[in-house]
């Protein structure tokens, strides 16, 4: 009766939430080049890809109606790729947001981020940061597709939590790092990381071609026991990230419970100019383009299909019990075809 209440209250402050569609969270893609291989890319990105890095000048004038000084409340911009170090104007970018009132924090893959380039980027008023490790070194490179890349994003990890920064550390938890994520944890304990995410494959960009990269059922509930257990664990915050709806683990796994923001709270604007919420997100759902549209305009007007889920309502969430408080899980678990979705971690969590 407690675990029912607690997700009837929940479930008010998600339809409010969804009523008020407050933007809060902004990715801006601000490139699709990439200095890694990822073999779970969902973005596809290259060293070479194509397409132009988008100038700064143009996603600000775009972000602009939505400064503090026009909405009274602050919006985090959290810029993403591709990988953000790959631009040289990166520190630049970020202290201009500083200066129109905007909070703002960057996701990385660690390769680049030296010392000098941290510095530059704190005194730029970064606030803060996401860095990928995948594994131990094995693991982390057979992932990356590069050499080297585990002892750069260790180096970058210790820079940043010797620091005051906001910042998690992400894992992609996979068949190949899976036994070794109590290893891992006593490994970021060591290097003093304070917060740290984990996550699964989802089927889209390279990893729809390699299905071996995804758990089993009993290596899913695995996870989440270890986390449950991590949890009590003071000196790291363990949590799993936002992918999915867990069934009974939900309000043990995360602070709070499942609720994918995607459009509700988290907007996006991709490299090409293209407006839509989280970046991983199926490029059926973009809503429109700051090239031919008033992004304040889109973000109070469109997103409906993001807002109101009911079309989620088919294949097997059709008779879910859980459907209520899921609400058909997360976007980006969705494709074009919108006939059912294309991974459902829950059910994975309790088939037998």
């Amino acid at each position: 009766m407690r675990n029912k209440f607690s997700h009837f209250i929940f479930n008010l402050y998600r339809y409010n939430e969804t009523q008020l569609h407050q933007l809060k969270y902004l990715f801006w893609e601000c490139t699709r080049r990439c200095n890694l291989n990822c073999i779970h890319c969902g973005s596809d990105c290259t060293a070479s890809a194509e397409g132009q890095d988008m100038p700064f000048e143009d996603f600000l004038n775009a972000i602009l109606p939505f400064a503090p000084i026009e909405t009274k409340e602050r919006v985090v911009v959290a810029i993403t790729g591709g990988e953000p170090t790959l631009r040289e104007d990166l520190p630049e970018c970020g202290r201009k947001l500083r200066e129109h009132g905007f909070d703002w924090g960057m996701v990385t893959n660690g390769y680049n981020y030296t010392r000098d380039l941290h510095s530059r980027l704190m005194s730029a008023g970064l606030g803060s940061i996401t860095v990928s490790l995948d594994g131990f070194e094995a693991s982390h490179n057979w992932l990356r597709g590069k050499a080297q890349s585990f002892d750069r994003a260790v180096k970058a990890i210790d820079l940043i939590a010797s620091t005051r920064l906001t910042y998690d550390i992400v894992t992609c938890v996979n068949q190949k790092n899976f036994g070794e994520l109590e290893a891992l944890k006593d490994f970021l304990i060591k290097h003093k990381v304070k917060a740290w995410r984990l996550f699964t494959i989802f089927p889209i960009g390279r990893a729809a071609e390699n299905p071996d990269l995804r758990l089993s059922p009993d290596q899913l509930r695995w996870m989440m026991d270890f986390i449950v257990r991590s949890r009590s664990d003071d000196r790291i915050k363990v949590y799993f990230s936002c992918e999915a709806y867990t069934g009974d683990y939900e309000g043990k796994v995360r602070d709070g419970y499942f609720f994918c923001h995607a459009g509700v709270n988290i907007g996006s604007i991709l490299y090409d100019g293209s407006i839509s919420a989280c970046p991983n997100i199926n490029r059926h759902f973009i809503q429109g383009s700051i090239y031919r549209d008033n992004f304040k305009d889109v973000w109070d007007n469109r997103f409906e299909v993001m807002r109101n889920r009911k079309w989620t309502k088919t294949g097997i969430c059709k008779k879910c019990r859980d459907y209520s408080n899921c609400k058909g899980g997360a976007m980006h678990m969705w494709n074009e075809k919108q006939d059912g979705i294309m991974r459902c971690i829950h059910q994975e969590i309790i088939s037998s």
